[in-house]
């Protein structure tokens, strides 16, 4: 592998004027390996997601007073997501202080202790506080894995390698409901499908101590000899010393931008304000139209179509698994393909159907007293295949891609960081009252406010967010210009100018011509 130093500062670079030098996905074993090594934090995270819903058919058998209790089955299944809110939250401290590694590890320890604290509970309390400390450590997890993988990876290959990530996650969704399948014949099966959850943390654990801190995080407490260590493992030297210049420069304006940037600098310029708008509104919406909803209560879902058995329930619920999975793969080659827009609305237009699919079997289940799903029970496993068919390709992965594009470099990780608690607390809130509203107003009625919910999704994407398909970080910044502004005014109100206009001089890519 051959690798030279590409043009200066503001030229197309070395590596576009010769795309066959460019190092591919599979270029380097060393990166891979420390991208597959990270990318575990994600398996745990999706594992999570989709053990539960297995899991909770067996803790109702074997506890009482969780049966009789919709409360107590959200609360057990919602748990881990405040503990993630709150892990997310101090993940980004523990990153900056302790750097990824050390944090990669300490999220491991937390997942593992918490998965004990599942398997051992004698009450559906103490599994409540296994569930808490579980999901701390997928918050912490779920910051740090992206950051570290994006931090190790060249920018060439960076997108495909961050988007691993992405496939651990849904993989580990898949993994657990075949976990759960191969449980269902075991003594103390629930206790055996959460308590297996730590395996691997504590095999990234292990990995971990023998992969790199991130060059990027070296860089910021200046130990740049150790960087330089894991660059050179990373790079030809005919690259190496480029990379150390732009990293070096790049931290730079990383500490530029945490001086002079705050969370209440986003409201106080309306440019912001609808980017953050638009990014966040993306995220709560992917919830609110009912992904977790599906990932969490699938084998419950096929229960409530007829399905009594807790076997064929988790094998169509492993079926669902898969093609998540699998959309997620297509969702990424389409991403660049058709734009991020285009692929969120079609995307939203089959979930509209799939959810009135839904709506309309369980209305003509209520009608019927057929113990065994029926005509209409397979019409509610189609709807639950056709929406997972429809929403991983587009709205699993646009609103992630979005939010890493729709903000000036100044706020991209406040702003970021912020629609990702956007997206944790509406997870929390679909988590916590869909069996609730399901007992009240019936399931499908629950199902026909989601499609509604995404009617007003399909109208939020065509009026708020703007296409950033092979834009620059520049031309975006414009469209919220004109947005806010019109296509002849300034990039700042008066009032805005006084305190931001320097900032942007100093970190803003050059517009152009």
């Amino acid at each position: 592998m051959t690798l030279t130093i590409p043009n200066a500062p503001g030229s197309s670079g070395y590596l576009d004027m010769f795309p066959e030098r460019r190092m591919s996905y599979f270029g380097n074993s060393y990166i891979l390996g420390l991208t597959v090594t990270a990318g575990i934090g994600g398996l745990l995270f999706g594992y999570d997601t989709g053990v539960i819903s297995g899991a909770l058919l067996y803790i109702k058998d074997d506890f009482e007073v969780v049966k009789h209790s919709s409360f107590l089955q959200e609360t057990i299944v919602s748990m881990a997501i405040v503990g993630a809110i709150l892990g997310a939250a101090a993940g980004g401290w523990i990153n900056d202080y302790y750097g990824r590694k050390k944090a990669t590890m300490f999220a491991d320890v937390i997942f593992a202790a918490g998965a004990i604290v599942m398997a051992a509970a004698p009450d559906p309390y103490v599994l409540i506080a296994g569930r808490f400390l579980v999901g701390l450590g997928v918050g912490v997890a779920s910051v740090t894995a992206p950051v570290y993988i994006a931090e190790a990876s060249p920018s060439e290959v960076r997108g495909g390698l961050v988007s691993t990530n992405v496939l651990m996650i849904t993989g580990g969704q898949f993994l657990s409901y075949l976990v759960n399948s191969a449980f269902t014949q075991v003594p103390g099966t629930w206790r055996w499908m959460l308590g297996v959850s730590g395996v691997p943390a504590v095999v990234q654990f292990g990995l971990m101590l023998l992969m790199p801190e991130s060059p990027r995080w070296l860089f910021m407490k200046n130990r740049k000899s150790e960087a330089i260590q894991v660059l050179v493992r990373m790079y030809d030297i005919s690259r190496l010393e480029d990379e150390i210049d732009h990293l070096s420069a790049a931290e730079e304006e990383e500490k530029l931008r945490k001086r002079t940037v705050s969370y209440l600098d986003v409201f106080r310029s309306k440019e912001m304000r609808l980017a953050f708008f638009a990014g966040a509104g993306l995220q709560a919406f992917q919830q609110f139209t009912g992904i977790n909803t599906v990932m969490y209560y699938s084998p419950t879902i096929v229960q409530m179509a007829g399905f009594h058995s807790n076997q064929l329930a988790l094998l169509l619920s492993l079926i669902v698994a898969a093609m998540n999975a699998a959309g997620t793969v297509v969702g990424i080659y389409f991403i660049d393909h058709c734009g991020r827009k285009k692929l969120a609305l079609s995307s939203l237009c089959g979930v509209i159907i799939s959810l009135l699919i839904l709506s309309f079997s369980f209305f003509k289940q209520a009608d019927t007293s057929s113990s065994d799903g029926g005509l209409y029970g397979w019409f509610a496993v189609l709807g639950l295949a056709l929406y997972i068919a429809f929403f991983a390709p587009g709205m699993g992965p646009v609103p992630w891609t979005v939010n890493s594009e729709i903000y000036p470099q100044q706020y991209r990780g406040i702003c970021g960081g912020m629609s990702a608690t956007v997206n944790w607390i509406s997870n929390l809130i679909v988590a916590q009252t869909f069996l609730s509203i399901a007992e009240a107003a019936g399931t499908g009625m629950t199902f026909l406010i989601l499609a509604g919910i995404a009617v007003l999704a399909v109208v939020f994407v065509i009026v708020f967010v703007p296409e950033t398909q092979g834009l620059t970080f520049s031309e975006v910044e414009q469209i919220w210009k004109e947005r806010a502004w019109g296509d002849n005014s300034g990039w700042f109100s008066s009032s805005d100018s006084n305190n931001m206009e320097g900032l942007l001089e100093q970190g803003s890519p050059s517009e152009g011509s």
